[in-house]
């Protein structure tokens, strides 16, 4: 009994290359494996790229159906074979490293994947491309260079529209507890020093407002991924394309994709230009930005228990020390920092590759587009966690908060206007060095009556401005 053929020979101007018989891929995908095995990424990882690579193709076979220039049964069989791809099927074939080959690699491997598999539903065995072949049928009418670019827009927009929805969810998540945390009085402070009275209602409210403003500029970014340049071919010229191919596909992949593709005004500008990507890293670095800054008052208000600010407490969710028996540790926005430190890195290497492209192509498309997947990918994840593993158990320490209120010197501010800076700031002074809370002193010293202080010290009164200043008139 014969041993089953474990190789298939394939050729490429290289020359002769053995690839494992039972792979989908082909000659260009093994040798990229074999040239670019550094980071041990793969885009198999980023299921939102090979999705993006499917629809694209499914759009070129059914423009090039559309205009004659593919057999229908070979078009249909490439359209059936993406749809399983874009369907989740399939994705393990998808082997060459994120980086490296200026996007050549990826799309080769997207398109040995989907020529074997519509070999495949015609009745023909893998590697039969007389049939059809991988770029003179599947990659018909187009370059690497207008589909890499256009799946990695396509990619990104599909992970962004993820990590606004985790941002909504975070925002509601802050809100909720705001509502809780809204009669709760609490100590201001700028430069972390006393400031004035606020709730910390208000100061979780603050925190879903700035993460509502960043998902509103995701979607502004969004925008601006959805120009294509699709139908450009080799550097935008549109050579050896059909001149309706562009429309076309554009069209289709609109269909498909469910996202407003529209094609290029300029399909040169288009084909080198990364301001859209270079943009999109800005945005998440400016997430990026907010979310740790937001992480680092949590750390900070939950400082202690006993030796530190004290005034909330995160909910514990595991052992903080092995030597300290009984520790917590703020480890949830703890590694939601570590997630901003990485997208904030991940900006300046967009930044770099961007600047680095060179007359009709950027070569470095690759890495940008590996450094934002990673960036939305770890950033949707970082919210979610953020969302279910630690505000929703987040409580105050109410009477701790009621004591520093009304014992902060910060509580002067609010009798300035009745008493004067300069009486205001001597019973601030007498205030740190008694100990003693301002009521007590301003009353003490007869500077306003009991009546008169109540009224100007209510919480409503130092939280928002008053809705009629004279209210309360000075002895």
């Amino acid at each position: 009994m014969a041993l089953a053929q474990t190789t298939r020979m394939e050729q490429d101007l290289v020359g002769d290359k053995e690839v494992p018989a039972d792979a989908y891929y082909g000659v260009h995908t093994v040798r990229a494996v074999e040239n670019f095995a550094i980071t041990g990424s793969t885009i198999a990882q980023f299921p939102d790229l090979i999705a993006a690579l499917a629809a694209v193709k499914r759009a070129a076979a059914q423009a090039n159906r559309d205009l004659g220039l593919l057999p229908s049964d070979i078009a249909e069989a490439i359209i059936g074979a993406c749809e399983e791809i874009g369907s989740g099927r399939l994705h393990e074939q998808f082997v060459v490293p994120v980086q490296g080959g200026a996007g050549t690699s990826t799309n080769m491997n997207a398109n040995e994947v989907i020529a074997n598999r519509a070999l495949e539903i015609l009745g023909h065995p893998r590697g039969f491309y007389e049939v059809i072949h991988p770029l003179d049928h599947v990659n018909l009418g187009q370059s690497t260079n207008d589909v890499y670019p256009t799946a990695v827009r396509l990619a990104l927009v599909a992970s962004l529209r993820r990590l606004g929805d985790s941002l909504r969810a975070l925002a509601v998540t802050f809100t909720e507890k705001a509502a809780e945390f809204s009669d709760v009085l609490k100590i201001g402070r700028t430069q972390l020093q006393d400031a004035v009275p606020m709730t910390l209602g208000q100061e979780f409210t603050t925190y879903a407002v700035m993460i509502e403003e960043d998902r509103q500029r995701l979607t502004e970014a969004a925008a601006l991924l959805l120009e294509s340049n699709l139908g450009g071919t080799a550097i935008g010229t549109g050579i050896n394309g059909h001149p309706r191919y562009a429309e076309l596909a554009c069209a289709y992949l609109a269909d498909i994709s469910g996202e407003p593709i529209l094609s290029a005004d300029n399909c040169i500008e288009a084909t080198q230009d990364c301001g859209a990507f270079v943009q999109l890293s800005g945005v998440l670095k400016r997430v990026a930005v907010k979310l740790s800054k937001t992480c680092n008052d949590l750390r900070l208000t939950s400082s202690g228990p006993t030796a530190g600010l004290g005034e909330i407490n995160l909910p514990p969710v595991q052992a903080g020390s092995s030597i300290m028996p009984g520790k917590v540790n703020p480890v949830i926005p703890e590694v939601v920092n570590q997630v901003a430190f990485e997208v904030i890195g991940n900006d300046l290497t967009v930044t770099m590759a961007a600047e680095a492209g060179q007359l009709q192509l950027n070569a470095f498309e690759p890495v940008i587009a590996y450094s934002l997947l990673r960036s939305l990918t770890h950033l949707r994840a970082a919210c979610d966690t953020l969302a279910t593993r630690c505000i929703p158990g987040i409580t105050a320490n109410r009477e701790h908060l009621h004591d520093t209120v009304h014992h902060s010197v910060g509580l002067v501010t609010a009798l300035a206007p009745y008493i004067g800076y300069a009486a205001s700031t001597a019973l601030a002074r007498q205030a740190l060095a008694t100990g003693r809370a301002i009521k007590d002193l301003a009353a003490e010293a007869g500077l306003l009556t009991a009546g008169q202080l109540d009224a100007i010290l209510r919480p409503e009164s130092l939280t928002r401005p008053p809705t009629q200043p004279s209210a309360v008139a000075a002895p």
